[in-house]
């Protein structure tokens, strides 16, 4: 178990290295078998998948696997070369071959620190609907509702994060975990016509948790009195409980849940080898104290020192209308679609490029909006799951963090000249990303403002919004973010993949989500259709200039 400390893989074995390492690739890309030769991403490998492998060979073997490795040499013999070769020479700041443990926790346990960031923007803003996280289950059948509020009482008592709360003693947050019983939810029931379902939903989800007293879940069923087989269920989340990347362990633990109190019976289900608040602590120690010079978090932060000096302030986006003095994060959003023939192109792009197909949708945004004015020095934030260790995979949590990639249109390049420039500057950022971005803000201390968010103003998200089913005794649903009128930043573009059944290409789809201070619908619409168009220009023509002077 990856709690458990590791020893470093013996050299003598790298025939038996390569075995394990098949093994690893292709548990997960859910493939039978990985030859040694094969190319990690020519089997549909992305970015995220690579960061769970190498949680995977840290867990298993104990050895630590950078994520360039997994682009200079993305086959089981090449990373098994690293591998061994890295193994000879010790880390300058290795990170510790433990993962969170159980054990004793002090009186006051700290908020990891995504969460102290948000605690303050919280205390700041004052409860406010801004981070919710409206997680909707639309089911058609039967409901049993009794064992269904049982089920959701497993739940909480199973993820602590779901029953903590996050007061203050001399202004310092600290975790505070409720007994089950105390934060048992209750779920409240709503008949409504069918047609006004979503009205329903849509309202329940703007309601203000105070997750200074109250626990971060509350739970509604929606049930259509024109139809009584047709529900929606919402579990609405504070952030500082749960991320994107908490969806699936969600629905698999309350689906399990469910089907045992039909049957009467509480989850028979392993323990959680570790619990939010043991990742918190260990967060700490993990990354060390920057007055280290040897520790993790000093070197990475002396790596983004390099890599954002001299980063605009804000960028200069086709806005209609000035900021105010304080975002309101009121927010709308646009649809983007891109059909499956330009999507197949984008990915043949990026497997020829050695890149993935994120870097090339980095690219195009970045290049629509130099396009529209904002410059030649484009920095885009984007989520990265910040799960470290494995033991944290089955989690409900807060532990996504933001990475600033800086993207450099200049020159006139080629597309293709561009995706390269991407590509490195991505590598490098993803090998430093166990900064939190709080602290990386408090580091580089840019020019604060209530205007505008700090590194940058434009984010971009791809993949990990999917969709997770309940099916049980006749009861179907899919579940998945409800859409909120929020807009964290200026713009945000958040895609996903459409893909056939055996993992063709069949589309790319999402939203371009605004902020309605500063942008009509119209504005957004433009910038969406112009980067779709570009997107099937460059998918055809990925060495022409890409025409970013004038």
């Amino acid at each position: 178990m990856s709690s458990s400390p590791h020893t470093a893989w013996p050299p003598a074995t790298e025939g038996r290295l390569e075995e394990v390492l098949s093994g690893l690739f292709a548990e997960v890309l859910d493939l039978p078998r990985v030859g040694a030769d094969e190319d990690f991403f020519d089997l549909d490998g992305d970015s995220l998948s690579a960061m769970r492998l190498i949680s995977r060979v840290r867990a298993v073997l104990g050895l630590e696997l950078n994520i360039r490795t997994m682009f200079t040499a993305p086959t089981v013999r090449g990373v098994a070369r690293a591998l061994a070769e890295a193994a000879a020479e010790p880390a300058t700041a290795p990170r510790p071959r433990t993962g969170p443990q159980r054990g004793v926790r002090p009186e006051r346990v700290p908020l990891s620190f995504t969460q102290q960031g948000l605690w303050y923007l919280s205390l700041l803003q004052g409860p406010s609907p801004t981070y919710n996280m409206p997680l909707t289950v639309r089911l058609t059948g039967r409901v049993d509702t009794a064992a269904l509020e049982a089920a959701l009482g497993d739940l909480v008592q199973r993820h602590e994060s779901l029953r903590t709360v996050y007061p203050e003693d001399l202004g310092v947050p600290y975790q505070q975990v409720l007994a089950p019983q105390a934060a048992r939810p209750a779920l409240l029931r709503v008949s409504c016509d069918r047609s006004d379902l979503d009205a329903a939903v849509a309202d329940a989800a703007q309601d203000v948790i105070d997750i200074m007293t109250e626990a971060p879940l509350r739970t509604w069923l929606f049930t259509a009195q024109d139809d009584p087989a047709e529900h929606v269920l919402l579990l609405l989340l504070h952030h500082i409980a749960a991320d994107g990347w908490s969806l699936r362990p969600l629905m698999r633990d309350l689906n399990r849940a469910y089907l045992a109190r039909l049957e009467g019976a509480a989850p028979d289900w392993e323990p959680l080898p570790v619990q939010y608040a043991d990742y918190a602590l260990w967060q700490r120690d993990a990354l060390g104290e920057e007055s280290d010079p040897a520790s993790r978090l000093s070197q990475q932060v002396a790596y983004w020192r390099r890599a954002l000096d001299g980063l605009p302030e804000q960028v200069e986006l086709p806005a209609d209308r000035p900021r105010p003095a304080v975002a309101s994060h009121h927010g709308a959003a646009v649809e983007v679609v891109v059909d499956r023939t330009v999507h197949e192109r984008l990915a043949q792009l990026a497997q020829a490029r050695g890149a993935t197909l994120f870097m090339v949708l980095q690219a195009a945004l970045a290049l629509v909006l130099t396009r529209s004015g904002a410059g030649e020095d484009v920095p885009i934030g984007t989520p990265v799951a910040g799960r470290a260790d494995e033991s944290l995979d089955g989690l409900i949590g807060f532990f996504v963090n933001m990475l600033v990639l800086r993207t450099d249109t200049s020159g006139n390049p080629t597309f293709g000249e561009l995706l390269e420039r991407v590509r490195t500057a991505d590598l490098e950022a993803y090998a430093h990303q166990d900064v939190p971005f709080d602290r990386l803000v408090e580091a580089l201390n840019p020019k604060r403002s209530a205007a505008h968010h700090p590194l940058f103003q434009v984010a971009l998200g791809f993949g990990g919004r999917g969709s997770a089913a309940l099916e049980a005794a006749g009861l179907r649903g899919t579940a998945g973010l409800a859409p909120t009128p929020v807009a964290k930043f200026d713009l945000g573009l958040y895609l996903d993949e459409v893909q056939g059944a055996d993992g063709s290409p069949e589309g790319i789809a999402g939203v371009l989500e605004y902020a309605t201070d500063r942008f009509d619908r119209a504005t957004a619409e433009g910038l969406a259709a112009d980067l779709v168009r570009l997107l099937a220009l460059v998918s055809e023509h990925p060495d022409a200039p890409v025409g970013t002077e004038g």
